[in-house]
């Protein structure tokens, strides 16, 4: 619930009739009483990481993503000629990542301890495959483990995690919101750039964004936190060992 905005006080006449008095006074009760409760609603909604400390706010957050259902993550980050953009749909037990990378294109599909890919000619340079993949077709990985690299783009909580960790010791910075969400800023400064990790203060203390200035720019975003989430095996596959 949230606090009402304003309550306006209309004038009465100095004498109410008696008969008006008590009926009145109820219904000013009432409301003084229904506003308490509103107010006390929207007072609870916080999750406290505002006030702790840098290490205390990194902790909570990383505890709720590790029991997390489910994230959207998408955005774009660059240092030079490196370019990536990910938009990465993640849930526990699958994840269907849409990744480029220098130019690059391709996806990955997780489902269960199964590995899908997709991609381009240059894409299958990449990884070595010399084998002709039609059109369309999806790539069914017949060993996952030799695919270690991109399977990480579809689980949750060790690509969330990888994404939002510093190499420096991050700083506390200000109260804001990102999108209308209420957040803290968590800041972190290096050589190659200047970052700042937004976690939320209401709900869950999940990390809603990422951004970085410098010779190394990211302008990431964490999104559909446990909504639902539907990753299903492609159909179109091929397999090669």
């Amino acid at each position: 619930m949230r606090r009402p905005s304003l309550y306006t006080l209309h004038a009465m006449p100095s004498h109410p009739p008696s008969s008006a008095r008590r009926p009145r006074a109820r219904l000013v009760l009432a409301s003084a009483l229904l506003s308490g409760l509103l107010a006390g609603c929207g007072g609870s909604s916080g999750n406290g990481v505002a006030s702790k400390s840098t290490t205390e706010i990194l902790a909570a957050s990383r505890a709720a993503v590790q029991s997390a259902s489910s994230v959207h993550v998408s955005g774009q980050s660059a240092q030079g000629p490196l370019k990536l953009t990910i938009n990465l749909r993640l849930a526990n037990s699958a994840g269907h990542a849409q990744v480029s990378v220098l130019g690059i294109n391709f996806e990955v599909i997780r489902t269960g301890g199964t590995l899908y890919l997709k991609g381009g000619p240059a894409f299958y340079r990449q990884l070595g495959i010399t084998t002709n993949v039609p059109p369309g077709a999806w790539i069914k990985v017949a060993n996952p483990g030799q695919a270690v690299g991109l399977t990480g783009y579809t689980e949750l909580q060790s690509e969330v995690n990888r994404i939002a960790t510093s190499a420096n010791p991050p700083t506390k910075g200000a109260a804001t919101t990102i999108d209308g969400e209420p957040v803290i800023e968590l800041r972190t400064s290096g050589k190659l750039y200047s970052g700042r990790l937004y976690i939320a203060t209401t709900g869950q203390p999940y990390p809603l964004a990422l951004t970085k200035t410098g010779k190394e720019t990211s302008d990431i975003t964490f999104s559909g936190w446990d909504q639902p989430v539907t990753i299903t095996a492609p159909t179109n596959t091929i397999t090669i060992k």
